[in-house]
């Protein structure tokens, strides 16, 4: 496991009593960028309800965090950088932007799965502050795969790039959301995992899925018929790798945590940009 902490709730205010009126979507956006980005961003509401409308809106934070990545990859081209290089620099930008938080949960879940101990002794193991084997190996071959996966798409043509590094983070993201639907369990009482699992319902979060995917056919649709399929597939694919992973994780470790949520964004991503790479 990595040295960077399990990610906790940000420093609001007092948290909101349940008789106060329902989040607006600056609540939600607040709690969206200001949980899953390092972007400064100030969360008024720290109750189950702004964590509802914040894990609706986490797809957006995931657009957000795709369009920088996007546009550096794309500067690195035009300024006459190789595919290789454009897709370190926009592989990079997810991590710096959520502090690593994503990949320390990779690392974190692997090395408890790894671990082949009981729930509590797995859950105590990820919170140890050095990385096992496990994790390093899950941390290289996902990077790896991402790296390899967009140089691939940029060395075609460098929108499809683009377009592939946007779809993936936002499908990243819209994991997060699926995986916050009601009937997730927490596998601890603190920490974000607890914060966020179950406050989703499955008709929003199903509604999230549908936007997504309407949003990434749009994008898609100014390259051709082939690729409105294949971004609709990408978002597909990659929230169901994450919900096999959310399932695993939920049988071996009684329900979810933060790390568990940054696995499956970093897993949902990989998928994603796979499916860019095929035909």
């Amino acid at each position: 496991m990595s040295t960077t902490p399990e990610p906790t709730a940000p420093e609001p205010g007092p948290t909101v009593p349940a008789s106060a009126p329902a989040p607006a979507l600056s609540d939600g956006l607040r709690f969206a960028f200001g949980t899953l980005t390092v972007l400064p961003v100030t969360v008024h509401r720290w109750d189950r309800e702004a964590a509802r409308a914040g894990m609706l809106c986490a797809p957006v934070a995931g657009l957000a965090v795709g369009l920088v990545a996007a546009s550096l990859g794309g500067l690195l081209l035009v300024l006459g950088a190789g595919p290789p290089l454009a897709a370190v620099a926009s592989v990079a930008v997810p991590a710096v932007l959520t502090r690593g938080l994503h990949l320390d949960g990779l690392a974190d879940t692997a090395d408890g799965l790894g671990s082949g101990r009981p729930a509590e002794d797995a859950l105590r193991i990820m919170k140890q502050s050095d990385i096992g084997p496990f994790g390093v190996i899950a941390l290289v071959l996902v990077l790896l795969a991402q790296v390899a996966a967009l140089a691939e798409v940029y060395g075609r043509s460098w929108t499809l790039g683009a377009l592939a590094a946007a779809v993936s983070a936002t499908t990243a993201r819209l994991a997060l959301t699926l995986a916050a639907r009601t009937g997730v369990t927490a596998a601890r009482p603190e920490g974000l995992g607890a914060a966020v699992a179950g406050v989703v319902p499955v008709r929003g979060a199903l509604l999230a899925a549908g936007l997504v995917g309407c949003a990434a056919a749009g994008g898609g649709a100014f390259f051709g018929p082939y690729d409105i399929g294949r971004t609709v597939v990408a978002v597909a694919l990659g929230c169901g790798a994450a919900e096999l992973l959310s399932r695993h994780c939920t049988r071996r470790f009684g329900g979810v945590t933060g790390d568990v949520f940054g696995a499956l964004a970093e897993t949902a991503a990989t998928a994603a940009l796979v499916v860019f790479t095929l035909g």
